[in-house]
């Protein structure tokens, strides 16, 4: 059963101010940049720029100061941000408790992902997911840590996946499975013919790391700071993909995710080694917001990918 809800505010012959806008106006705050912003929305900048200024026409006042480059809000704009992101939480507890009409496995369903888990899970997970709950309508999106936080908290988002962080405390955790990750390391590496390498080993050693705001780059790092490593300062990763190869060129090494790493040891020039003493790993959870009627939805959700996953992991 698909809901749709359509909620109009007006106040003093003001024009008519939807939902929508409100969407457009708590990114707008999030990104502070129109063009992320409107990606985030899945509009055209100047759709969300429109509308924004739109807003502005029909309440009267300025929102954002347009004399400077960057995005800055007005003490107006501020005030109602804030009351937007109680709105939008609101509406979308009015969705869930309808969607609790119908079936609770039926219907709409937002899911944020992490890039550092997204494209690895899902090929295991979508197919499962769609001949375990066929009546459930996923639409996926994929953002970092702290906007993935941000849209789940402001009702954008139902829930998400990804690797348990402090952040994430102020939400209902739900486990999923501890993902280990591996060296990967250039093929002609002095360590290629090892079985596996103590974390003691990378003492001196520079690793090749992700950019600043992946969640995977602060776990990894302190897994090496523990060990006597430190950071490539000279260049930063946008993806695992571009990690991935910069270690085949041979220009470092890295810690990379287990469901990143292929089952062979070595392709494509590079050699991926498992690390212990300790074993560097993560925990991928399934995050929704405290208090939802929707609990049971995302329990049987988590479960369902739970399962699925420790098998296969068990096999690796």
């Amino acid at each position: 059963m698909v809901v749709i809800l359509s909620i109009v505010i007006g106040y003093r012959g003001w024009g008519k101010m939807n939902i929508r806008d409100l969407v457009y106006l708590v990114s707008l705050a999030e990104h502070r940049h129109f063009r992320r912003a409107a990606d985030a929305c899945h509009v055209s900048q100047p759709t969300l720029s429109g509308q924004i200024r739109k807003l502005e026409d029909e309440l009267g006042v300025m929102l954002l100061e347009r004399t400077s480059r960057k995005v800055l809000f007005t003490q107006s704009g501020l005030l109602l941000v804030d009351q937007a992101r109680i709105v939008l939480r609101e509406v979308n507890v009015l969705k869930e408790m309808a969607s609790q009409q119908g079936e609770v496995m039926s219907g709409p369903l937002h899911i944020g992902l992490i890039p550092t888990v997204g494209p690895y899970l899902l090929p295991h997970i979508v197919p499962m997911l769609h001949q375990t709950f066929p009546k459930l309508e996923m639409y996926l999106h994929e953002a970092q840590t702290q906007p993935l936080l941000a849209q789940l908290d402001n009702g954008i988002l139902d829930c998400a996946i990804l690797a348990l962080v402090k952040e994430s405390a102020a939400f209902i955790e739900v486990p999923l499975f501890d993902e280990p990750m591996r060296l990967a390391i250039y093929q002609d590496h002095p360590w290629r013919d090892r079985d596996r390498v103590p974390m003691s080993d990378l003492a001196g050693e520079k690793l090749l790391m992700l950019e600043d705001g992946h969640c995977l780059r602060d776990q990894a790092m302190g897994f090496c700071f523990q060990a006597g490593a430190d950071e490539d300062s000279h260049f930063r990763a946008t993806s695992l993909e571009t990690l991935r190869n910069m270690v085949a060129a041979g220009s470092g090494i890295t810690l990379l995710p287990a469901l990143a790493v292929p089952k062979e040891r070595v392709r494509d020039g590079v050699c991926y080694l498992p690390c212990y003493k300790p074993e560097p790993q993560r925990t991928i959870a399934l995050v929704y917001r405290p208090g939802s009627p929707l609990r049971g939805r995302y329990e049987q959700l988590a479960e369902a990918i739970r399962s699925h996953m420790q098998a296969y992991i068990g096999t690796r």
